[in-house]
């Protein structure tokens, strides 16, 4: 919004005092500071809330170990706190004209929907199973087809005559340490249900990860943290001095970020970076709220949401497979859920002693807060060599 309003006054000498709008590295800062800012004035006040119209009710899962039953009684649908500074954050900072800004938050807030439907039956019925798989799944592909075909998707022609749906994406596959000159193939249109996959898979990995105090949001900050410097990376206009050699003659010439680095460009990705800012603001500001001992749960409104975004982001940045990397925990969790029900149908015998894996370390007797910060830490190591995949291409 703030960056319209330049545009809109430009050539004035108000114009002049806001050109730091112009910077997209200005506003992912700004994004994060304003998102942090918010949820720090406004969490004491929700959750308060919160915790009077959930008094009372249990919002402990029954299918989870018996050590959680003395977390009952905290307020859960902290998610809402969430959304709301991504909200905040993209929309100031943000530019409103991007495409791919929008796809992002018609996932986010879309998949944020879901999981309120799936919070608000589980409180009202007052118990834990909530909104059913097969219609979280049907709601999960609506939104997504809105943001591809919707947002992300052209149907008229330079002449304004209806020409059919052309993807604005790009449907080439890119994997890590591989620089797309060498490897490039085009999934066509068959790249839409490969999306789909990576979208709604991150979504329910993240809600299957949120069962320990902070051990899901930590994950979620330093995703979207790694996203940002991928997404600037993909379409910064940011030029590096390389050398070039025409005809025997070498000389120094600038060429784009994304170029040198061997990634695809992508347009708007420094647009998106500012809404990478935004989630890291807001996820941080909920975790003051949700470390152990959590004063609030983020329900499934926030863990599907933030599963959207990640998701979301994964296939807006062309970083597809190398999300699998950046999202090693919850990669790991989902897994782990996968293994447990194969092994259980075809031998009979649970591979864990409950699934997801962050239970199984609970029955074996480790302490919550060093599962977490564990976990913490691995999620670390995955950003990091996601980020190191850049430079090896």
């Amino acid at each position: 919004m703030l960056l319209l309003i330049y545009e809109w006054i430009q050539g004035t000498d108000a114009a002049r005092l806001l050109n730091f709008l112009r910077y997209p590295t200005f506003r992912i800062v700004a994004a994060a500071v304003a998102s942090l800012l918010l949820g720090m004035f406004v969490g004491p006040r929700l959750i308060a809330w919160l915790r009077l119209k959930q008094h009372g009710q249990s919002n402990v899962r029954e299918d989870t170990p018996d050590t959680h039953q003395k977390k009952k009684g905290t307020p859960s649908m902290g998610g809402a706190l969430i959304l709301m500074c991504i909200a905040f954050g993209t929309f100031m900072f943000a530019d409103l004209k991007s495409r791919a800004v929008w796809a992002a938050l018609v996932l986010t807030m879309g998949y944020g929907f879901i999981g309120f439907l799936d919070d608000w039956l589980k409180l009202s019925k007052r118990n834990s199973k909530g909104l059913a798989g097969r219609y979280k799944m049907v709601l999960q592909t609506v939104f997504y087809l809105v943001a591809i075909f919707g947002i992300m998707c052209t149907w008229t022609g330079p002449d304004g005559g209806f020409t059919g749906p052309k993807l604005l994406i790009d449907t080439k596959l890119t994997l890590p340490f591989v620089p797309t000159r060498w490897f490039n193939p085009d999934f066509g249109w068959f790249y839409v249900f490969f999306a789909w996959i990576v979208v709604v898979g991150t979504s329910n990995a993240v809600n299957l990860t949120d069962g320990l105090d902070g051990l899901a949001i930590m994950p979620t900050i330093i995703a979207a943290s790694t996203f940002a410097i991928l997404c600037y990376v993909a379409g910064s206009l940011t030029r590096i001095a390389d050398v070039e050699t025409v005809n025997g003659v070498t000389r120094l010439v600038g060429v784009p970020l994304w170029r040198y680095l061997g990634v695809p460009e992508v347009p708007g990705g420094a647009e998106l970076a500012v809404f990478c800012a935004s989630i890291v603001g807001a996820g941080i500001s909920f975790l003051w709220f949700n470390a152990y001992p959590a004063s609030v749960f983020m329900g499934d409104i926030g863990s599907l949401a933030l599963g959207g975004a990640l998701g979301g982001l994964a296939v807006l940045s062309k970083n597809e497979v190398v999300s699998a990397i950046i999202h090693g925990v919850f990669f790991a969790e989902i897994l782990s859920v996968m293994i447990q029900v194969t092994s259980f149908k075809l031998t009979g015998k649970r591979v864990f002693k409950m699934a997801p894996v962050h239970h199984h370390f609970e029955l074996k007797g480790m302490a919550e807060p060093k599962i977490i910060v564990r976990f913490w830490i691995v999620a670390i190591l995955c950003g990091g060599v996601a980020i190191l995949s850049l430079k090896l291409r």
